[in-house]
């Protein structure tokens, strides 16, 4: 498959399909698979009861278990094989804002900037939209027991959080997908749509529009 691009990042809030879609196109590019390690994280069961009190601890946690997943791709070839990663590095300052306050904000973005610089970029990263009743549908379908608390407020807040992001997102080029009414892992259609969409996705920001068919 020509052209294709060697480091394909894919983000978007939370139940909004990531993992799927990485895995799938991976399995499409024959590429190396890098999905993070959300629920390894052993602050993140005390973030959902009172998001407050374990805010700090739990982004600290997430900021440096993505940078040593990075770091480690960053030694290897990204010419040799093509890879595929579930999340976007600078995502972890997305949430930031949502979930730090101001004083824990400042804390982090000093660390952030410590780590940032020495990271590989992505030649492309999809960008997975999605209303809110999707995200929450999806939430119970996977059924972890954590995530019921899990409101919509605090998923409205963070869809938007993610969709300011990308408004002004220039570092890499960006395929912005609105998956409301598509899944992409289900209907091969839109799916093949979509690929042929990464392959031409080469500058700026791209809309795709699926159109065959719906969940």
């Amino acid at each position: 498959m020509p052209h294709e691009p060697r480091y394909i990042a894919v983000e978007g809030p939370i139940g909004v399909g990531k993992s799927s879609l990485a895995r799938k196109l991976a399995e499409t590019f024959k590429a190396r698979l890098i999905l993070e390690e959300a629920y390894e994280n052993p602050f993140l069961p005390e973030f959902y009861k009172d998001r407050a009190r374990n805010a700090l601890k739990t982004q600290i946690y997430f900021l440096l278990s993505r940078y040593q997943q990075q770091k480690e791709l960053a030694q290897q070839d990204l010419f040799n094989q093509i890879t595929v990663c579930d999340y976007l590095f600078s995502k972890d300052r997305i949430f930031a804002t949502v979930n730090l306050s101001r004083d824990e904000q400042l804390l982090y973005e000093k660390i952030y900037r410590l780590l940032d610089g020495s990271l590989p970029r992505p030649d492309l990263v999809v960008y997975l939209q999605s209303e809110v009743g999707v995200l929450i549908k999806n939430i119970k379908k996977r059924a972890i027991p954590f995530e019921k608390s899990i409101d919509t407020p605090y998923l409205e807040e963070l869809a938007e959080a993610y969709n300011q992001y990308f408004f002004s997102y220039t570092e890499t080029p960006l395929l912005v997908v609105n998956c409301t009414k598509i899944d992409f892992v289900k209907n091969e259609v839109d799916y093949q749509n979509l690929v042929k969409e990464i392959l031409s996705t080469k500058r700026g920001q791209k809309n795709f529009v699926a159109l065959g068919g719906s969940r």
